[in-house]
């Protein structure tokens, strides 16, 4: 099978965006055993007629088809096909970080536990400006959880213990991490609608990968990770169905690079 040809890929190749599914683009890019670390933010399967609270007003959750839940067999059968696309793609100590709701997390865990990952931490992602519940028949939902898991029990994964520490205050990092959602800043340009933070993805690549590692985001979205990956020196690969998102994670990739060019020549 042919090599799939970049929607984008920079000058000189280090960031690199592909359109299509991520079963399909992964056999076709050649990555195989060679990535380090993996981010991914899979469909949550939440556009199904419910409501949230968006800047005061009550909205129904459609995100998009994507998004759609047609079955649980089918999401788990979903989720373990990506993950094990990813898996065979991951060098030997590579990692895997997944973010979700209550909604697909417990999917996703069991599905790592079925193909043989070594689940490392399980991170509360805590958001203090959650909206509100709107039914009032619940607890507001404020956080998320993000798996992080090693390609297989013999693994020797990246920890970078010591810079962790440092970023704690000098104790142990503790697996509840505190965020607010990502800042009009970085939606500037445009936004997804499971966008996450910069800060975020920026501590999971401090965390668990060094310079000149090969990063892979399989649901490219906003491009959040690759935008962090680039700023800290690391190469990266990401995938997505929407065009529309691709060329928004390459003009945030570009603006970075800009920036970034621009406060090394002050």
């Amino acid at each position: 099978m042919a090599e799939i040809v970049p929607f984008y890929a920079s000058p000189d190749g280090r960031f690199r965006l592909y359109q299509g599914d991520v079963l399909d683009v992964l056999d076709r890019i050649e990555v195989g055993g060679e990535i380090a670390m993996t981010f991914a933010d899979p469909p949550y399967f939440l556009s199904n007629g419910g409501i949230t609270c968006q800047a005061g007003r009550m909205v129904k959750v459609d995100k998009g088809s994507w998004d759609r839940l047609e079955s649980l067999d089918e999401m788990h059968r979903f989720n373990r096909s990506w993950l094990e696309a990813v898996q065979r793609s991951l060098a030997p100590d590579g990692t895997v970080w997944v973010s979700g709701t209550r909604h697909v997390i417990f999917s996703v865990g069991f599905a790592m536990q079925q193909l043989g990952f070594k689940l490392l931490n399980d991170i509360t992602w805590e958001k203090p400006n959650p909206p509100p519940n709107l039914s009032c028949r619940y607890f507001t939902h404020s956080t998320e959880t993000i798996l992080w898991a090693a390609r297989t029990a013999k693994s020797r994964h990246t920890f970078n213990y010591a810079a962790m520490r440092e970023m704690a205050g000098g104790r142990q990092m503790k697996s509840v991490w505190r965020f607010v959602a990502p800042l009009q800043a970085e939606k500037r340009l445009g936004h997804h609608p499971t966008q996450k933070p910069y800060a975020l993805l920026e501590r999971i690549l401090l965390a668990s990968s060094r310079p000149d590692d090969l990063v892979l985001d399989p649901f490219v979205g906003s491009g959040t990770t690759g935008v962090a990956a680039a700023v800290h020196g690391r190469r990266f690969v990401g995938i997505d169905l929407e065009a529309e998102y691709l060329d928004l994670a390459r003009r945030r990739y570009e603006d970075a690079m800009a920036h970034r060019a621009d406060t090394r020549a002050r």
